[in-house]
């Protein structure tokens, strides 16, 4: 499927904002539930909101999981969009210890539990910043304007490097977004981050890693 972007449906993401701004930045964006699409389209986005257990599951059971891999192994532009992003990494701690694609070494941790007693609510939800850590070919497009972000957990990099953006929220500074080689994760919804997130789409529907 030369061109196209397989938008990967676990029956979990919110797929039709992300392909909606996919296609009107120039993307052929085609749902897939099957590996063999993953595996011959051009790019891959994996887009995610709900439960990183259940999320995982799903992707083991329809052989996903190793399609995504194959598809980053082979070079092909990724991006995984808030749970698409934790899911990169070795485990999550959410409602237990979960186990993820293990591309990347980190956890995938919840904001402190005495938030709310501190004035700040879980999850985190809002416009807030994605500040570079330095130049990228798909997240510079944003500029320094907010995005926005939705999530009561984020990824802890064991490596620093990996880190291509970061937020605060309260005393946290989380990884906003990471970066390595063919790979793009990030924290907040670009389908939800009106110009900044349209910019970011159409830098990864072009981008050439």
């Amino acid at each position: 499927m030369s061109g196209v972007i397989a938008l990967i449906d676990y029956g979990m993401g919110n797929l039709h904002s992300v392909e909606k701004a996919l296609a009107r930045v120039g993307g052929r964006v085609v749902r897939v539930r099957d590996p063999e699409e993953v595996r011959t389209a051009e790019r891959v986005v994996l887009p995610g909101v709900g439960a990183f257990a259940d999320c995982m599951q799903t992707l083991r059971a329809r052989g996903l999981d190793e399609a995504v891999r194959e598809s980053i192994h082979a070079g092909k532009p990724y991006l995984g969009i808030c749970l698409g992003m934790q899911i990169l990494f070795a485990r999550s701690h959410e409602f237990g210890l979960h186990e993820g694609l293990r591309l990347a070494a980190g956890d995938v941790v919840p904001f402190p539990e005495d938030f709310p007693s501190r004035g700040l609510k879980i999850p985190h939800m809002g416009w807030n910043d994605c500040v570079l850590a330095c130049p990228h070919p798909v997240l510079s497009a944003l500029g320094d304007r907010q995005v926005y972000y939705v999530h009561s957990f984020y990824c802890a990099p064991e490596e620093e490097r990996l880190v291509a953006g970061w937020c605060d929220y309260g005393p946290v500074r989380f990884a906003a977004a990471v970066a390595w080689e063919n790979v793009v994760g990030v924290q907040f919804h670009p389908e939800k981050s009106q110009r900044a997130g349209l910019a970011m789409l159409e830098a990864f529907v072009r981008w050439r890693p």
